[in-house]
């Protein structure tokens, strides 16, 4: 007798032996019932490749004469785990649905050929066949999921001005005309009108671009945006259910995404292939009258190299894509992009970097620059404004942080920024700050300045003690392998379209820089998926290239979208059908080449397969192949399509247009001074 002491509470209580025999029971069952679990939940997952290896190693025994002691042949093995799925099938596609597919013609093979007891063929066709249909299952992708992220965007809650009071409601019960106050930070909950207030919005769930957009009284703001900065009162345009955030949900859901299994070729021709087969065979039999030939004729006649030749090759190329940064997540859509003639891209966090940075410090008057620079840099560290950020960013990487003391600091929401740094007054910001503060910009400057803004730029004004002292002009940074990209894709017959919200002439700039002519500016979500759509009304296949949720509806729409994996939104990855995981999109023209290349390659495949089924039918009639060798001969090509599918695991893209590092352009600037002096 023993007893289990426990202390509750401070207080013991003592079980008794039997108590214990009773809990360890209990315990042990339920470790025995978890460990079966896990068990029968691994087999369920690895079912396939489990039948697969056993059907294997029946076709190795069987093939060496391993018996183990046995008092049958291992091919059983094989035929029972490989083959009779595949009779299965076939039998209730024919009784379901009458759908003839290549399966009912391995069916036939597999029953003639261990009715005249070559079980051995029987288990190599049924293995081969279980190996295809592993592989194109590994090429067709999972359903896609990623609204729910996006109806997360969605704001629940409203707060409404009402006779004066403010209230916290839900979103959804706002009705037109309805007044809404937005504080700082809080996402616009509908669209509408400001009233009053000013701020700076970031509307980039809506237009993918970085930068915020100024808004005062009688300006549109729209649902699913965020307020930057100071709060506003605005009446409410639409209801919940027809706001922008709500109509993108809607996009995406509604657009289709065209993205059907692959089926393989030979499905396609299975009705031909069975009654070609079985009249071949019959009339063999007929004129010869021996069976065995027109066993033969069924076995070699069994689509096996056809059955890879499509999937092998698909696997091969996705392998290869993923090795250069692309996540393929549809099966068929390697086939897809090889036939694509358009691609479309999104501009900020595509072909640029995202992020503004310091392009200009321009002086008016005998300020130094650097002196300028400091000044508007030490002010913007009060600062939450992207382009304050970029602005302290620039100013340190190149002088460190030596920043002089601020006091006063006062925001102007929409505006921009007022302090005093060492006993200077100063102001930072756009136009109409300068107009609000009386500060004159002289049109020679306003004409510098409209260059730069030209070219894309924003320009932040600085004036010291009430007159204009220079300014600081930021702009988003193209990406160096852009222009590359493009011009490797003309190569490919490949047209380039540039998408974005940018104003027309921001857009035309960009456009210019990187030798795209066919530009699309002030694009909002449903413009992308509009412009993408009449493309494909124009007979052309497209492929979109996005970063955003903006992105998203146009990911979703186009033949192939293409999403940034590592700064794209959730949403627009969840979209799209292939995802670059580091976001290098010079290797964009390589997975364009790639999958022509793949298709090239399943052409000779295909080729090599009749061509080989063809000679191996004509040997089979004359009597020249048996039933083991004919299986040998079709299975030796069904190999030979494998290996020549696998050379595309190491094939790679040499393109014209050569991308040069940092470094290299660096010391090439340092050769051109050297040789100058």
């Amino acid at each position: 007798m023993f007893a289990l002491r426990c202390y509750i509470h401070g207080r013991m209580y003592v079980i008794h032996n039997q108590c214990v025999h009773i809990i360890i029971y209990k315990l042990s069952q339920e470790v025995r019932m978890e460990r079966w679990s896990k068990v029968a939940e691994w087999f369920d997952l690895n079912r396939e490749k489990i039948t697969l290896v056993a059907g294997g190693i029946g076709v190795v025994f069987s093939l060496l004469g391993i018996r183990l002691g046995l008092p049958f042949d291992w091919a059983w093995l094989t035929i029972l785990l490989c083959g009779l799925p595949i009779v299965w099938g076939a039998a209730v596609a024919m009784y379901e649905e009458f759908d003839v597919k290549a399966d009912l013609l391995v069916s036939l093979a597999l029953i003639a050929a261990v009715a005249i007891g070559e079980v051995f063929a029987a288990a190599e066709i049924a293995f081969i066949m279980q190996l295809g249909a592993m592989l194109e299952e590994f090429t067709v992708s999972k359903a896609q999921a990623g609204i729910e992220r996006l109806v997360k965007l969605t704001p629940t809650t409203a707060r409404i001005v009402r006779n004066g009071k403010e209230e916290v409601l839900p979103a959804d019960i706002v009705m037109v005309s309805d007044v809404i106050r937005v504080l700082p930070g809080e996402v616009i909950p509908v669209d509408g009108t400001i009233l009053s207030g000013d701020t700076a919005i970031d509307q980039s769930v809506m237009t993918g671009e970085s930068m915020p957009v100024d808004k005062t009284t009688g300006d549109e703001v729209f649902s699913g945006t965020v307020n930057q900065f100071g709060a506003f009162d605005m009446t409410a345009t639409k209801e919940g259910e027809d706001s922008s955030i709500q109509r993108m949900i809607k996009l995406v859901k509604s657009t289709d995404p065209g993205n059907a299994k692959i089926v393989s070729l030979v499905d396609s021709w299975a009705t031909w292939i069975v009654v070609i087969a079985l009249l071949t065979a019959v009339g063999t039999y007929v004129v010869t009258g021996e069976i065995i030939r027109a066993v033969t004729i069924l076995v070699v006649f069994c689509p096996c190299a056809l059955v890879l030749a499509t999937p092998a090759a698909i696997m091969a190329a996705i392998s290869n894509a993923s090795q250069h940064g692309f996540l393929v997540r549809r099966g068929n859509i390697m086939e897809r992009l090889a036939k694509v003639d358009t691609m479309t891209f999104d501009k900020t966090g595509t072909l640029t970097y995202g992020m503004p940075e310091v392009t200009a410090v321009e002086t008016v008057g005998s300020m130094p620059a650097d002196e300028l620079y400091r000044l508007v840099a030490s002010v913007e560290t009060k600062s939450e404004h992207p382009l304050g950020k970029a602005i302290v960013n620039g100013f340190t990487s190149r002088h460190g942080e030596s920043f002089d003391s601020v006091n006063s600091f006062r925001m102007v929401p929409g505006k921009g920024l007022e302090a005093t740094v060492e006993a200077k007054s100063v102001l930072a910001g756009n136009e109409a700050m300068m107009t609000l503060s009386n500060v004159t910009i002289a049109d020679s400057v306003k004409e510098v300045v409209h260059a730069h803004l030209n070219r894309g730029a924003s320009i932040v004004y600085v004036a010291v003690d009430g007159v204009l002292a220079g300014y600081v002009a930021l702009a988003d940074r193209v990406r160096r392998e852009s222009r590359a990209v493009v011009e490797s894709l003309n190569d490919l017959d490949v047209m380039p379209v540039l998408l974005t919200g940018d104003h027309v002439a921001t857009a035309k700039t960009i456009g210019e820089r990187l030798n795209v002519p066919n530009v699309i500016a002030d694009c909002l979500p449903e413009d992308k998926m509009d412009t993408v759509a009449q493309l494909q009304q124009n007979g052309n296949i497209v492929a979109m290239v996005g970063d955003g949720v903006n992105d998203a509806p146009a990911l979703k729409k186009s033949d192939v979208g293409i999403a940034m994996g590592g700064v794209g939104s959730d949403i627009a990855v969840e979209a799209a059908d292939i995802v670059l995981v580091n976001d290098n999109i010079k290797e964009i023209p390589h997975l364009v080449a790639l999958s022509k290349r793949m298709m090239t390659t399943i052409k000779i495949n295909l080729s090599f397969s009749l061509i080989l089924n063809f000679v191996a039918i004509i040997l089979a009639m004359i009597g020249t192949l048996s039933p083991v060798w004919g299986a040998l001969v079709h299975n030796g090509g069904s190999l030979l399509v494998v290996v020549n599918s696998a050379l595309l695991l190491r094939w790679a893209y040499k393109s014209n247009h050569a991308v040069e590092d940092d470094d290299s352009i660096l010391v090439k600037a340092a050769r051109k001074r050297i040789f100058e002096a």
